[in-house]
Parts: structure tokens; sequence; C-alpha cells
């Protein structure tokens, strides 16, 4: 072979004797393309050097091996659990993710939809069910499957895999209030940057006004993503404000764990003085001392769910929306 000369489909095709179409099927998953050709024709390849160009490919066909995925955050053990379970399901077929990362910026993810369509992806996943009004008529004329995550949409722009967290939140609530918890506080969920943590604090002061209890024990703890930090820095408030305060609910782990290492930093007893509840159950809810009571939300479940709703739906199979049900996680944080 000739080291200066680049190996085309054609040199494939001649040397097997077939034609460059079906060297070209032989390189895509899922080929029609019978055993002993495909071989033949990876083998002939391999000889020649040639790479098969998937994207040039992708340009004559008018489709993509993408799937365009938004999520708020590229640090959160939840959405990186997600976006693993999406794209092990993904991946076995052939596809794979163009990850978008929005920061909780709503502006953002309409500018990162808007760069994602232009690159003819086969399906949309975001995260959550809030967008600015350009990004959801963009969604909705995408001509493509959409799927929001992560949320129980009012009105689905297409499909959603997700879960309430209100919901969610009530049922912690109900736990504490079963356990005797009577002045219940909540950390985190005041701001319009975060949606799903806005859900979780108004479930909570839903909750509590359902159980006839007081439910103005709010404090904020900054923009998200919420760090341990800043839940350490809300608790110190909680504790300064509502001294009395017997349990709090944390928008999320990492803030929970923030707090309770204020209270040890403090010396306040945690569950004795004080229950502490957190939303997730990252790994560090599990192993702090005392363990985490907890939400788990089947993070990596949403993310297989979306990829086998992804394939479906791309399979022309009728599909429906798909509710996740959290569970919640009792640990020694709280009686």
């Amino acid at each position: 072979m000739n080291n200066d000369k680049i190996s085309t489909m054609a040199d494939v095709a001649r040397k097997i004797g077939v034609s460059p179409m079906t060297v070209s099927r032989a390189f895509k998953p899922g080929s029609p393309v019978n055993k002993e050709t495909r071989d033949a024709i990876l083998k002939a390849a391999e000889e020649l050097g040639y790479v098969f160009h998937a994207t040039a490919s992708n340009l004559r066909s008018q489709k993509t091996d993408f799937i365009a995925v938004t999520i708020p955050s590229i640090n959160n053990a939840n959405f990186a659990d997600t976006v693993g379970g999406l794209s092990d399901v993904l991946n076995a077929r052939g596809f794979q993710i163009l990850l978008g990362y929005t920061n909780y910026d709503m502006d953002e993810e309409e500018r990162l939809i808007e760069g994602l369509l232009r690159r003819k992806p086969q399906a949309v996943v975001v995260t959550g069910s809030k967008h600015t009004s350009r990004a959801r008529k963009l969604l909705e004329n995408a001509g493509v499957p959409v799927i929001e995550t992560w949320d129980v949409p009012a009105d689905p722009i297409g499909y959603f895999v997700g879960f309430s967290n209100a919901d969610a939140v009530r049922g912690m609530v109900d736990h504490f209030v079963a356990a005797g918890y009577r002045r219940i506080a909540f950390v985190g969920g005041e701001t319009s940057r975060d949606a799903r943590g806005s859900d979780r604090r108004l479930g909570f002061i839903q909750a509590l006004h359902d159980h006839g209890l007081d439910a103005s024990r709010l404090i904020d703890a900054g923009a998200p993503p919420i760090s341990m930090r800043e839940g350490a820095n809300a608790m110190a408030r909680l504790l300064h404000q509502y001294p009395d305060t017997d349990a709090v609910i944390c928008v999320s782990d990492l803030s929970a764990f923030g707090a309770l290492t204020e209270c040890q930093r403090l010396g306040v007893q945690v569950p004795g003085r004080i229950a502490i509840g957190g939303f997730g159950d990252y790994e560090i809810g599990g192993i702090s001392v005392p363990s985490l009571t907890t939400i788990n939300v089947g993070a990596r479940q949403i993310g297989e769910q979306t990829g086998r709703l992804v394939l479906d739906l791309l399979d022309g199979r009728c599909t429906n929306h798909i509710t996740i049900t959290p569970e919640l996680v009792v640990r020694d944080s709280s009686d």
C-alpha cells in the first residue's frame, strides 16, 4: 500500500468485491450486512488503514448519530448518574450524547438548545420543564422527539421521565411530623434559577399547611448549585433566627451535610436536638455521621428510562410518559 495515499470506501469495496454502499452499511450499528461479508469488510478496512467517515455519511442521509442533552450542573452526582444511565442505553445502539451545560440559567439553556438543534440531533433531552418561551417554541418545532426529565410538566412539550419534586418533599414532611417534630424549617430553593428546588420548597410549605403547622421557617441558601459551605452558613442563620427549630429539610444532600457539620461545630446534637433531612441520596449522605435521612429519586433510573424512551420513539413505537416514584430513605439524622 502507498503510504502517501489515503484509502477510501471505494478502495475497500474493490478489495472485497462489493459496492461502496455495502461497505457503508457494514460500519453502521445494527448493520443488515451478513456477518461473513461484514467481517471481510472490516478486515480489509484495517489492512488498508481506512477509517469510516460517519459525519460525511450522516450529512448525505440527513441523519446524525447523537442525542442532544442539557443538564444544569456538571459537578452534581445525581445529574452525572442520569447522564451515565442515558449514555449506557444509547451507546448500545451506536448513539452518542452531545452534552450542554446550562448552569441553572434558562437563557443559557435557550442558547444551547438553538445551537444543538442546528446540528440536527435525533432527539433532545432537557432537564426540567421550565424554559424560556423561545426555548419552548424551538423544542416544539424541533421535528425530533423531545423528552423533559427530572420533573412532571403541567404541559409537556413532548414526553417526560420524572417525578414531582413537591410531592417528594411532602413525603419527608409527613415522616418528620409522624416522628413528633413540629417546628420544621426548610433550607434553600428560594430562587428562580432552580425550578426543582423551588418546587421542593413549595411542597414543604403546602405539606406543613396541610398538617396545620407554621411554614414560615424558610432560609435562603443562595443561588444553585448550593454548596456544603452555603448549607453550613444557612444552618447558622436558621439556629440564630429560629432557635427552637426541631427539624430542618434541606434542598439537597450537599446543603444538608453542610448543615450537619455546622451543628457539630456548634455542639448541637443531631438528631437529639434537631433532625436533618436532605434530598438526592448522594454518597456523602450515606457515610456521614450521623447518616442523613434523604430522598432517593432514582437518578440513574431516570437516565436509563429516558434512553429506552428515546429509542422507542426513534423506532416508531407508541410510548407514554414515565413517572418515577422517589423513595424516602430514613437514616440516623432523624428519629
